[in-house]
C-alpha cells in the first residue's frame, strides 16, 4: 500500500483560486478564507505532493509548468464533488437549499429587484447567494462549482460546456447630453456613431465587447474611445459632463439616465442594436429541471420590463 499524502479538498480549492486569480489576496476573497490561511493551504499541497507549484515574487504570483497541470486537476475533482453534492441536494428536493447567483454588473442593479421578488414568494425555501462579477469570472466560478447559475448575456462564451436558456432582447438606446441635436429622437441610423464621442466601459466588461462591434459594424474606429469607465453609472455621469455619449442597455435606462440630471435617450431605428439576457449553467447539471422552471417563472416576472420575452 502506498504511504504517499493525498491533498484535501481544502488544499485543492485554494490552490485552484491562486491560480485562477494570480494574487493571493484576491484568492482567499474568491473562496472566504483569510490570506494566511490561503497561503498555508498552498504551502500544504505542496508539501504533500512535493512539488513547487508557486513562484512568490514580490509584485506577481506565478504558476509553474506542472501548477498548471496540477491545477487542471483541481478544478475538474472541485467541480465534480459539486456535481456530486449538487445531486443529491437536487434529488432530495427541489428549490431547496443554497442556489449561488452569478450575475453581471450590467444586468445585476435592474433585473435582481424582480429576481428577489420572485425568489421570496415563489421559492421561499432556496438560500440564493448573488454574486456580481465579469463574465470571465462567473464563468470560472461555474467551472470551479462556486458558482451554480448565471445570469448574463448570451451568448456567455468560453470554453466551458454549458446550458443556455434565454430570457428576453433588449435594445440598445443612445444616451445623450440635454440640447444634443439627436435628443428625443427615435428613428436615428446606428451609423451616425462615427460621427460621434462614444464612451464605454472599461476592459472586461461584456457590454464593452458588444459596444465595440456595434462600432465596428458601422466603420466607427474604437481606439478612439479614449476616456473609459468602470461602471453605467459613471459612463452617464460622464456624459452629463460633455465628456461624449454612450450605450445603456433598455433596462437600465430610467435608473441610470435619472442619475444624470436631464439625459435624454436616443432610440435607433429598426433593427436596433441590443443585446440578449439568459441564464447559463453547466451541462449535464443536476438541477437542470429546477433551472428550466425558474427561467419560465423569471421571464413572467421580467415582463414589466423594456424588453422582448424570448419564450
Amino acid at each position: 500500500m502506498s504511504s504517499r499524502k493525498t491533498p484535501s479538498v481544502a488544499q485543492l480549492r485554494a490552490f485552484a483560486a491562486v491560480a485562477d486569480h494570480l494574487h493571493f489576496r484576491d484568492a482567499a476573497a474568491a473562496i472566504g478564507t483569510s490570506q494566511p490561511a490561503l497561503s498555508g493551504a498552498v504551502a500544504a499541497l505542496e508539501e504533500t505532493l512535493d512539488a513547487q507549484l508557486v513562484e512568490r515574487t514580490t509584485r506577481r504570483v506565478l504558476i509553474t509548468p506542472l501548477g498548471e497541470r496540477v491545477a487542471d486537476h483541481a478544478r475538474r475533482v472541485l467541480a465534480s464533488l459539486h456535481a456530486l453534492t449538487e445531486e443529491v441536494e437536487a434529488a432530495r428536493r427541489p428549490f431547496t437549499g443554497p442556489l449561488h447567483l452569478g450575475v453581471i454588473p450590467t444586468v445585476a442593479p435592474y433585473l435582481l429587484p424582480a429576481v428577489l421578488r420572485l425568489v421570496r414568494r415563489g421559492y421561499p425555501d432556496l438560500e440564493l447567494h448573488v454574486h456580481e462579477e465579469r463574465t470571465s469570472s462567473l464563468l470560472e466560478g461555474l467551472g470551479s462549482g462556486r458558482l451554480d447559475l448565471l445570469l448574463l448575456a448570451l451568448p456567455a462564451g468560453g470554453t466551458l460546456p454549458v446550458r443556455e436558456i434565454p430570457l428576453f432582447d433588449e435594445d440598445f438606446v443612445l444616451v445623450v447630453p440635454p440640447g444634443h441635436p439627436l435628443a428625443g429622437r427615435t428613428d436615428v441610423p446606428r451609423d451616425v456613431l462615427p460621427d460621434l464621442d462614444v464612451l464605454l466601459l472599461e476592459e472586461g466588461h461584456c457590454l464593452r465587447d458588444q459596444a465595440l462591434d456595434i462600432c465596428r459594424d458601422v466603420g466607427a474606429d474604437p481606439a478612439a474611445a479614449t476616456t473609459r469607465a468602470a461602471g453605467l453609472s459613471t459612463l452617464v455621469q460622464l456624459v452629463a459632463g460633455g465628456l461624449g455619449v454612450t450605450l445603456l442597455p433598455a433596462t437600465a435606462l430610467d435608473v441610470e439616465a435619472g442619475r444624470g440630471g436631464g439625459l435624454a435617450a436616443v432610440r435607433f431605428a429598426d433593427p436596433a442594436p441590443g443585446r440578449r439576457v439568459g441564464l447559463a449553467f453547466r451541462a449535464g447539471s443536476a438541477r437542470s429541471a429546477e433551472y428550466e422552471r425558474f427561467a419560465a417563472s423569471l421571464r413572467q416576472a421580467l415582463r414589466p420590463l423594456p424588453v422582448r420575452i424570448v419564450d
